[in-house]
């Protein structure tokens, strides 16, 4: 059995896991991920802690600058 990727495959996949796919708009977030968005605003995640979340749900970093631009 062998995998093939072609190399857009891999940079179309690099780009979602990063979050820079930006031709979509962000999905909505659900409750736990709301407040995750609060307190990391609030100076209350370590950046650390958030680099990681953002790597699972790229969409946390989009909300992100955008409430930060319209502030």
């Amino acid at each position: 059995m062998s995998i093939h990727f072609t190399v857009s495959d891999l940079t179309r996949n690099l780009f979602h896991s990063l979050g820079l796919d930006h031709e979509r708009a962000p999905r909505p977030l659900n409750a736990e991920q709301s407040l995750l968005l609060e307190c990391y605003l609030a100076g209350q995640v370590p950046e650390s802690a958030w680099s990681d979340y953002v790597f699972e749900t790229p969409d946390l970093a989009r909300h992100a600058e955008a409430r930060r631009s319209h502030h």
